[in-house]
């Protein structure tokens, strides 16, 4: 009986230690899980506070803006004049850096003949304050202020565009206050579905308190939409962009370009400016 005692014996340890390793791991899980619902934010919003540039390095006009959001927060942002300007470009970048890292875009629209109003998310660049998802709406709705109470815009004359969580940010805004057209690019169905996405292995979509649902909005707005996608985007799959063009009304149109989530709209260069230039000139009528 001896042995049958200590492969007994030894069995039981094998079972311990397969227990111990089942609890370590799921501890560790458990763990990771309320670290990500703790501290998501800091997986959601990358600022940076220096600003790198200013349209004045790549030989542009522009103003320093500053304005403040219903609730008290002073932002920061740029206006880029365009001589004889079809429009007005209400910039809303996507979730990391700040404005100064989007000088080749501004440069862009301004060969387009537009203006450009980019403005910093609250806690991002000059702008003060903590950035969070009320407060993004928030500070989208004061720069939309901004152009039409400020400068007078028509806002007919406006055209939203959205890059990345941007774009959840620019929809937010057009279903509410519908301006001359609507671009998103590079951008997701809500926050919610990419998190599913990037972490499968995790229940995100009970973790996650915040929703940016770019489709749910996108399906209310009720001007021109343009989709920007691109198969080669390792961040936004092209699925999110053709689930939007989907969601979205007409008049309605899909751009597909090519290229990685941030460097897609140069990569694909003459291809991507043109298909921009000619959703606005279809949609965007200059004033008289």
């Amino acid at each position: 009986m001896k042995p049958l005692g200590r492969s007994l014996m030894k069995w039981k340890g094998i079972l311990m230690s397969g227990i111990w390793v089942v609890v370590a791991v799921a501890g560790a899980y458990i763990i990771f899980a309320g670290l990500l619902f703790i501290f998501q934010s800091h997986f959601v919003y990358y600022p940076e506070r220096i600003l790198v540039a200013d349209p004045g390095s790549i030989g542009l006009n522009f103003e320093n803006v500053s304005f403040e959001t219903s609730d008290r927060v002073e932002l920061s942002g740029w206006f880029i004049p365009s001589p004889g300007a079809s429009g007005v470009i209400l910039f809303c970048h996507g979730n990391a850096g700040n404005i100064s890292h989007r000088l080749e875009s501004v440069q862009m629209f301004h060969r387009l003949g537009l203006d450009v109003f980019i403005f910093d998310y609250r806690g991002y660049g000059q702008s003060k304050g903590k950035p969070t998802e009320q407060g993004t709406y928030k500070d989208v709705e004061a720069a939309w202020r901004y152009l039409i109470e400020t400068r007078q815009v028509n806002p007919d004359q406006i055209v939203v565009f959205g890059r990345s969580l941007g774009g959840a940010i620019a929809s937010w805004l057009a279903q509410t206050h519908p301006p001359g057209a609507l671009i998103l690019e590079s951008t997701f169905t809500s926050l919610p579905d990419i998190a599913a996405t990037l972490y499968p292995y995790l229940p995100v979509r009970w973790l996650s308190r915040f929703e940016y649902d770019t489709a749910e909005r996108l399906g209310r707005v009720d001007c021109p939409v343009l989709i920007v996608h691109s198969r080669d985007d390792e961040i936004m799959p092209f699925g999110h962009g053709r689930q939007l063009f989907e969601a979205a009304k007409e008049p309605k149109r899909f751009l597909e370009i090519s290229g990685t989530h941030n460097e897609g709209f140069i990569t694909s260069g003459g291809h991507y400016e043109e298909g921009l230039n000619a959703f606005i000139l279809e949609h965007i009528v200059p004033e008289k």
